[in-house]
């Protein structure tokens, strides 16, 4: 599996042309990644390869996932997991973890759905394409280890 490790500027072309890939009308230019990066609260790591890139924003209690992409060669290897592990890891004194994802993205939703988030809300035609964005929730482990509500 590749490692991950904190994105630095010189990642910004490659996490660019990875949006495109990805998420084609919905991706971030180069303006809104590199706003990420700098952005405060945020966790931006890529994979040492640059095949992905996970990006979470931490206000108080709560974790907002922004974005998890993966190149489709590397997609079903591991990476997303370890991204997504590397965030939970860095998730400060929150209790809880937020992330929307399209309907429509199955594999996505299951993703998701095996790393213990569940469904808590919908956002009606959320995406360009009229797909709908379910809100899903994940609690987060505190420091005794245990699950917090």
């Amino acid at each position: 599996m590749t490692a991950v490790r904190v994105a630095t500027r010189a990642d910004v072309p490659a996490v660019v042309a990875l949006e495109a890939e990805v998420f084609g009308a919905d991706a971030w230019d180069e303006r809104a990644v590199v706003a990420e990066l700098d952005g405060p609260g945020r966790r931006f790591v890529v994979a040492e390869d640059l095949s992905g890139y996970a990006v979470s924003m931490t206000l108080g209690d709560i974790v907002d996932l922004q974005r998890i992409a993966v190149l489709p060669g590397r997609r079903r290897t591991g990476l997303a997991t370890a991204l997504l592990e590397d965030l939970l890891a860095h998730t400060g004194a929150a209790d809880r973890m937020l992330l929307e994802v399209s309907e429509r993205n199955e594999a996505a939703v299951a993703f998701y759905t095996a790393h213990g988030f569940t469904r808590i809300d919908v956002r009606p035609r959320y995406y360009r394409d009229g797909s709908d964005a379910l809100v899903l929730h994940r609690p987060l482990t505190t420091a005794s280890g245990t699950m917090a509500p």
